[in-house]
C-alpha cells in the first residue's frame, strides 16, 4: 500500500496562499501624535485670548461708538441714554464753532506731512541706498524719533520751544524781556510749531518705508540705464521711481492715517488750545472733559472713522485686486 504525497515546485512553494497578501502588515507612513488635552487647551487659550481682547476692545468699542452718536448719554448709568437720532450731527456741523478749524488743521496737517518730510524721507532714503559708509549709524539715527513715545517727543520739543530757555529763542535772540517769542501760545505760530515736531518724526519713517522699497528694485534696471548713457537724476526719475509706485501708495496711506490721529504732540504741548483744534481733541474733550458729552464726541468719532474708511477702504480693494492678478 503506497501513499502518494504531494509535491510543490519551488515556484509554487514561494507564491504566498490566497488571503495572505490581504493580510499584509501596512508598513508605517510615519509617526503621528495627537495632540494631548492639555495642549488643545494651550492652543485655545493662546489663539482665545487674544481673540476675545481684540473683539472687546476693538469691534465692540467701535460699534458702541457708532451706536452711541444717535444718543445723548453723560455717562452715569445706562438708563441716562436717550435716543435722538441725527441731532448730535446737525450741531457738529452747524453750530460747533471748533469743528471745521479742527477740519481744517487735519488737513493742513496731512499737506504739510505729504510736501516736506516725504520728499525728505524719500531723498534720505536714495543717500542711504547708496551703501555709504556708517549707513546703519545714519538709518538709526534717522528713524530714532519713531520709536520714541511721541509723549516724549512732545516734552523735548517743550523744551526746544521754552520762550526763556529754549534753544530756538537763545539762538535767534528772543529770550530777554520785551522779545519773547511765545512758540506754543501763541495762536498764529503754535500749529506751524507742532508741525515741524511732527515732521521730525515723519521723515525717518518716510525713510524706513522708502528705503524698504529700493532695496526691491531689480539691481539690472540701474545697469542697463547706466549702459544707455542716463544719469543718476535721469535713473532715478526715468527708472527706479515708477517701481516705487506700490511703495506710494503705501506711503499716501500711512500719511494720510497719520493726519488724522494726530493727537498726542498737540495734547502734550496745548491740550488742542488757542488754534490747535484737530478732530481727535474734539473727540477726547468731549468724552472725558468736563463736559463728557459721550453722544456728540462719538459723532465726531463717526465722522473721524468715516473719513478713515474713504481712504483704507479703495486701498483695500487695489491691493486684493494686485493679489487675485498675480
Amino acid at each position: 500500500m503506497t501513499t502518494d504525497t504531494p509535491t510543490q515546485s519551488p515556484e509554487a512553494a514561494a507564491v504566498p496562499p490566497s488571503g495572505a497578501a490581504s493580510k499584509k502588515k501596512r508598513v508605517p507612513q510615519g509617526h503621528r501624535r495627537l495632540l494631548t488635552r492639555r495642549d488643545r487647551l494651550t492652543l485655545g487659550l493662546m489663539a482665545g485670548v487674544p481673540t476675545i481682547l481684540h473683539v472687546t476692545l476693538v469691534w465692540v468699542t467701535a460699534l458702541a461708538s457708532i451706536a452711541l452718536a444717535f444718543t445723548t448719554w453723560d455717562g452715569i448709568g445706562f438708563d441716562s441714554i436717550k435716543w435722538v437720532g441725527l441731532d448730535n450731527f446737525k450741531e457738529l456741523f452747524t453750530n460747533n464753532p471748533q469743528f471745521w478749524p479742527a477740519v481744517q488743521h487735519n488737513v493742513i496737517w496731512f499737506v504739510v506731512l505729504i510736501l516736506i518730510p516725504t520728499p525728505l524721507g524719500l531723498f534720505l532714503a536714495v543717500q542711504l541706498d547708496k551703501k555709504i559708509r556708517f549707513t546703519r549709524v545714519y538709518q538709526t539715527a534717522f528713524f530714532l524719533p519713531v520709536v520714541v513715545s511721541l509723549a516724549v517727543t512732545g516734552f523735548v520739543w517743550q523744551l526746544v520751544y521754552n520762550p526763556d530757555t529754549g534753544l530756538i529763542n537763545s539762538v535767534i535772540g528772543a529770550n530777554k524781556p520785551g522779545h519773547y517769542i511765545d512758540w506754543i501760545g501763541d495762536p498764529h505760530l503754535n500749529l506751524w510749531a507742532i508741525l515741524v515736531a511732527a515732521c521730525w518724526r515723519h521723515t525717518g519713517y518716510m525713510m524706513i518705508l522708502y528705503l524698504a522699497g529700493l532695496k526691491g528694485v531689480d539691481p539690472s534696471l540701474r545697469e542697463a540705464s547706466s549702459l544707455d548713457g542716463a544719469n543718476e537724476w535721469q535713473t532715478f526719475k526715468n527708472v527706479i521711481f515708477p517701481t516705487l509706485r506700490p511703495t506710494n501708495t503705501v506711503v499716501l496711506v500711512v500719511t494720510i492715517i497719520e493726519a488724522l490721529r494726530a493727537f498726542d504732540l498737540v495734547f502734550v504741548f496745548n491740550k488742542g488750545a488757542q488754534g490747535t483744534e484737530l478732530l481727535s481733541i474734539l473727540v477726547t474733550n468731549n468724552i472725558i472733559g468736563e463736559s463728557s458729552r459721550i453722544g456728540y464726541g462719538s459723532a465726531i468719532a463717526v465722522v473721524l472713522l468715516v473719513i478713515s474708511l474713504a481712504v483704507i477702504i479703495p486701498y483695500l480693494i487695489s491691493t486684493f485686486r494686485k493679489e487675485r492678478s498675480a
